[in-house]
C-alpha cells in the first residue's frame, strides 16, 4: 500500500487539503466524466516530512512575522535545503516506483507540476508563480524537479505574492501533481463566462506554455451561453513549444500556412464548451480551464475558479479617440500615463497609476501589477497567466493588441477597457 503516492484515480485524491486544489480539481474533472491525462499526487505530507527530515521545519514556521533580514536567512535556509538535501530515501522509493509504473503505463515524458494548498483559488490563483518541469525523462529529471517545486514555495517571487494576500508560507505546504505529458498537436484554455454572458476558448499550436507565457496571440472563439461559435478571431501563433524524447521542451517557427490556420474546428470547440460547463458546475463557480490535445482527442488539464466583473461604460470623450481591439482580461475599466515598455531594463520607469504597454505579456510582470493602473501588450490572451493575475487584483487588460509599443505615444493618456478589449489613447 502506498504511503505517500496517490493515484489521480482515486476518491483519496480529490482532497484539496491534502492535495492542493489543482490537483484536487483535476482528479474532480476524471470523477465527473471529463478526460484527463493518467497520474499521480505527492501530498503535503510528504513535503511536510522532508522539511522535518532536512531540519528546516523551525525555519519555516519562524518566517513569518521575523524582520525583513532575519525573515529573508529563513526563506533562504528553507529554499536551499529543499533544493539540495536528498529526500527521505523511503519517500524516494516510493517516487520513483510511482513514475516508474505510470512511465510503463503510457510511454510518455513526465510532467511534475506544483499544486500548493493556497493555489487555484478565487483571490489567490498564484498563476504561474510555482514551478512546472515538462519534458522530464530521467529519474535524476525527475528527483530534481520534485524538489525544485518543493523549493518554489520559498522562491522570491512567490514569498512577494504571497505578502500582498497577507499568507503565511510556514503555515502552508506544497503538494504536487504528476502527469504523462500530453504530445499536444493544439493547446489552450477556455472561460465559462464572460461579459457578454457567453463563453470562450483559446488555443494555439502545440503545447500551452506559449499562452500561458504570453508569447503567442492564440485564436480566439467567443461562443454564446449555448455553446454556439459566435465569433472567430485568428491569432498570431508564429511559434509552438513541443517536447520529445531525448529533447528539453523547445519553441519551433510556425510557417505562415500554420499561423494562419485555426487550431480547432466546429466540433472540438463544441466538446470544451461541454467541458466549460461541466468545470463550473464542478466547482460551483465561473470556471477558467486548461486543455491539450494529442491524436487521441482532447484531454483536460486544470479548473479553478474564475472572476469576472460586468462591463463598464467609460466616459463618451473616450470614444471619440483612436483604438486597438485585443482580447480582454475580463475586469475593469482603467486611465493613465502610457509607459511604453521594450526591455524590463525599462520597469524601472514606471511610477504608480501608469498604463504599461509592452510586447510580451508574461507572469514575470507580476511584480508591478501593484503599481499600474492598467496593461496592454502585443502578445498573450485572455486565458494567459498574466491574465489570471489580473483579473484577481482588478487590473484591467487587453491582451494580443497588434502593434500596441509602435501605435500608442508614450506618455499619452491611455484608457483600457478590460471587458470588452479596447485600448484608446488621447492624441
Amino acid at each position: 500500500m502506498s504511503r505517500y503516492v496517490v493515484q489521480l484515480n482515486s476518491s483519496e485524491a480529490a482532497d484539496p487539503g491534502r492535495f492542493g486544489p489543482k490537483a484536487a480539481n483535476q482528479a474532480a474533472l476524471g470523477r465527473k466524466g471529463m478526460p484527463i491525462p493518467d497520474g499521480f499526487c505527492i501530498g503535503a505530507d510528504v513535503y511536510r516530512a522532508q522539511l522535518k527530515a532536512i531540519g528546516v521545519e523551525e525555519a519555516a514556521l519562524a518566517y513569518y512575522g521575523a524582520e525583513y533580514k532575519q525573515a529573508r536567512e529563513f526563506a533562504n535556509q528553507v529554499r536551499l535545503g529543499l533544493y539540495t538535501s536528498d529526500i527521505d530515501p523511503e519517500i524516494r522509493e516510493e517516487l520513483l516506483e510511482a513514475r516508474a509504473g505510470m512511465a510503463g503505463r503510457t510511454g510518455a515524458l513526465v510532467v511534475v507540476r506544483s499544486s500548493a494548498l493556497v493555489e487555484d483559488r478565487e483571490g489567490s490563483t498564484f498563476a504561474g508563480q510555482f514551478e512546472s518541469f515538462l519534458g522530464l525523462e530521467t529519474e535524476a529529471d525527475f528527483i530534481t524537479a520534485v524538489k525544485a517545486c518543493w523549493a518554489a514555495l520559498w522562491a522570491p517571487r512567490a514569498l512577494r505574492y504571497m505578502q500582498t494576500h497577507d499568507i503565511d508560507p510556514g503555515s502552508t505546504a506544497m503538494a504536487l501533481l504528476v502527469q504523462p505529458l500530453v504530445d499536444a498537436v493544439a493547446s489552450g484554455g477556455g472561460l465559462s463566462r464572460t461579459a457578454s454572458g457567453g463563453m470562450m476558448v483559446s488555443a494555439t499550436w502545440g503545447l500551452g506554455e506559449s499562452i500561458a507565457q504570453g508569447e503567442v496571440v492564440p485564436d480566439r472563439y467567443d461562443l454564446d451561453a449555448d455553446g454556439a461559435i459566435v465569433d472567430i478571431a485568428t491569432g498570431d501563433k508564429k511559434h509552438s513549444v513541443s517536447c520529445h524524447h531525448h529533447h528539453a521542451p523547445h519553441a519551433h517557427h510556425n510557417d505562415h500556412e500554420q499561423q494562419a490556420r485555426q487550431c480547432l474546428n466546429a466540433d472540438q470547440v463544441g466538446e470544451l464548451a461541454g467541458y466549460l460547463r461541466k468545470s463550473e458546475d464542478m466547482l460551483g463557480v465561473p470556471a477558467e480551464i486548461e486543455w491539450a490535445m494529442d491524436k487521441g482527442g482532447i484531454k483536460m488539464l486544470q479548473a479553478r475558479p474564475l472572476h469576472m466583473e460586468d462591463p463598464i461604460v467609460p466616459d463618451a470623450m473616450w470614444q471619440k479617440h483612436p483604438g486597438l481591439r485585443g482580447q480582454p482580461s475580463g475586469v475593469g475599466w482603467g486611465t493613465g500615463r502610457a509607459v511604453v515598455i521594450n526591455c524590463e531594463c525599462e520597469i524601472g520607469r514606471i511610477a504608480p497609476g501608469d498604463i504599461l504597454v509592452t510586447n510580451v505579456a508574461g507572469p514575470a510582470l507580476a511584480s508591478v501589477l501593484p503599481r499600474v493602473a492598467g496593461v496592454v501588450a502585443e502578445l498573450g490572451g485572455s486565458t494567459s497567466h498574466l491574465a489570471s493575475l489580473g483579473r484577481e487584483r482588478g487590473i484591467p487588460m487587453v491582451l494580443g493588441v497588434r502593434d500596441a509599443t509602435e501605435k500608442i505615444p508614450d506618455g499619452s493618456q491611455v484608457g483600457v477597457d478590460g471587458v470588452a478589449g479596447i485600448v484608446r489613447w488621447v492624441q
